[in-house]
C-alpha cells in the first residue's frame, strides 16, 4: 500500500468511530496541555525571580561574616560578628580596592513599629546613604537616609510601602512619628513598592541609619569595639572583573582582620546567587513537568486500549485484506499510522491549548499574587515529539498483534 492509501484508510477508520477517536485524542490533548502550561508557569516563576534579583542592583558582591564558634558549638554562616562599618569604609579606598565603586553595609534586626493604634512587626534594616543606589531602591515620597543621619545616629526611618500602608493607610506618613522598640522615630520617607510575588517582602521593612540601628536598637558589640554589620553590599566598577574585585576585597579584609589560616568572612557574587537559584528552580520545573508527563502516559495507554479494541472489531477485515494480498507490513503500518495520527492530532491541539492557557494565565492576579508565565517553543516542540513517540510506542503492540493474525483464523472470527 502507498503512504496515501495508508493515511486514507486510517482517516476512514477513525471517522467510523468519531466519538471514540475524539475521546482518545482528548487524553493526549490534556496531557500535552498540562506539560506546556505547567512548564510555562515554572519558567515564568524562574524568570520573574531572576529579573527581580538583577533589578536589585548590578555588578554586586555580597560580603558576609563567617560562622561563629563558642564552646565547641558552631553557628551558621553569617553568625559571627566579624564585619564592621569601618570595613565597608575601607573598601572605598581606591589604592586598596580600585575595583569597588560603592559599599553599602546593612544591619538587620527585628522590631515592632507603632503608630497610634496601629502596629506591625517587621525587619528594621540599618543602612547608609549608598544603600539607595547600590540596591536600586527608590523613594516614593520624602527622602532617604543621609550621611548626617548616620554621623549623628539620628532617630529617623524610611518605611517600606507595605509598612506605611499598614500604619497610616493611604495618608502620607512623611513628617509623622512612630515608635520602634519603644523609641520615637521621625518618618522621613516611603520607599516605592517592589511589587507582588516573593519580592514583596522588600516592601515589608523599615530603613534606619546603620549607627542608629546599632547603638539605639541593638546592644551587640564586636570584639574590636566597632559598629557590627550583618553584610556589606559591594558594587563593582564598570570594566572590572568580578573575580578581581573578590580578590581585592578578600586581601583587604584579611589584612584588617589579621587572619592567616581561615577567613572569617565570605564573598559571593550576584551571579552565583542567581545560578544557585536557577538550579533550585530547574528542579522545581522538572518536577512539574514530571507530574504533567504522567497524564501523557495515561493518554498513551488510552491509545493502546482503543487500538486493541479496533483490532478485535476489525479481525475479519484484516483477514480479508490478507486474503487479497496485503502483506504483514501493510497491516502493521495501517494500525501504527492510526495510533500516530491520534497522538499527533492530540499533540498539535495540546500545544495550541497550552499556548492559549499560558497566555491567559500570564499577568493574572491569583490569591493576591501576579501570575507570570513564559511559553517556550522548545518545550512545546519537545512535548509534541514526546506525544508522537508515546503514540507510536503504545500503538506498536496492537499493530503487531493485528499483523500476526492468520488469514484463515481472521476470516473465521465472528
Amino acid at each position: 500500500m502507498s503512504p496515501y492509501d495508508v493515511l486514507r484508510t486510517a482517516f476512514t477508520s477513525m471517522g467510523a468511530n468519531k466519538m471514540r477517536a475524539g475521546l482518545t485524542l482528548l487524553g493526549m490533548v490534556i496531557g500535552v496541555t498540562a506539560v506546556i502550561s505547567l512548564m510555562a508557569i515554572g519558567k515564568g516563576a524562574q524568570e520573574s525571580i531572576t529579573s527581580r534579583i538583577e533589578s536589585l542592583g548590578t555588578n554586586l558582591l555580597f560580603v558576609r561574616p563567617g560562622a561563629s564558634s563558642q564552646g565547641g558549638v558552631f553557628g551558621g554562616q553569617g553568625s559571627a560578628g566579624t564585619l564592621t562599618l569601618d570595613d565597608a569604609y575601607a573598601m572605598l579606598d581606591p589604592t586598596l580596592t580600585p575595583s569597588v565603586a560603592a559599599a553599602a553595609p546593612e544591619l538587620s534586626i527585628g522590631g515592632q513599629i507603632v503608630a497610634g493604634r496601629e502596629n506591625t512587626s517587621t525587619q528594621i534594616i540599618g543602612v547608609t546613604p549608598e544603600y539607595e543606589f547600590v540596591r536600586n531602591y527608590s523613594v516614593a515620597s520624602g527622602s532617604f537616609v543621609t550621611a548626617g543621619h548616620v554621623l549623628n545616629r539620628s532617630e529617623v526611618v524610611v518605611l517600606g510601602s507595605r509598612v506605611a500602608e499598614t500604619l497610616f493607610g493611604f495618608r502620607d506618613p512623611v513628617g509623622q512619628t512612630v515608635r520602634i522598640n519603644a523609641r520615637q522615630f521621625e518618618v522621613i520617607g516611603v520607599l516605592e513598592s517592589q511589587g507582588g510575588s516573593a519580592f514583596g517582602l522588600f516592601d515589608d521593612q523599615a530603613l534606619v541609619p546603620v549607627t542608629t540601628a546599632y547603638y539605639r536598637l541593638s546592644a551587640q558589640r564586636t570584639n574590636q569595639g566597632g559598629v557590627s554589620v550583618g553584610s556589606i553590599n559591594v558594587q563593582v566598577r564598570d570594566g572590572y572583573d568580578m573575580d578581581t574585585a573578590v580578590d581585592e576585597i578578600a586581601t583587604l579584609l584579611r589584612l584588617r582582620h589579621r587572619t592567616t589560616e581561615e577567613d572569617d568572612f565570605t564573598v559571593s557574587s550576584q551571579q552565583e546567587t542567581i545560578e544557585t537559584l536557577e538550579e533550585t528552580t530547574d528542579v522545581f520545573i522538572m518536577f512539574l513537568g514530571g507530574i504533567a508527563g504522567i497524564s501523557l502516559l495515561v493518554g498513551g495507554i488510552g491509545i493502546m486500549n482503543i487500538m486493541l479494541v479496533s483490532v478485535t472489531e476489525r479481525t475479519r477485515e484484516i483477514g480479508i485484506r490478507k486474503a487479497m494480498g496485503a502483506k504483514r507490513r501493510d497491516i502493521l503500518f495501517q494500525f501504527v499510522s492510526e495510533a500516530s495520527l491520534l497522538s499527533l492530532g492530540g499533540g498539535i491541539a495540546g500545544v495550541v491549548a497550552g499556548y492559549v492557557l499560558a497566555r491567559m494565565l500570564d499577568g493574572r492576579d491569583l490569591a493576591g499574587q501576579p501570575f507570570e508565565t513564559a511559553f517556550s517553543t522548545d518545550i512545546a516542540a519537545l512535548a509534541l515529539v514526546v506525544s508522537v513517540v508515546i503514540g507510536l510506542f503504545f500503538g506498536i503492540y496492537p499493530a503487531m498483534r493485528a499483523a500476526r493474525l492468520h488469514p484463515i483464523d481472521a476470516l473465521r472470527y465472528e
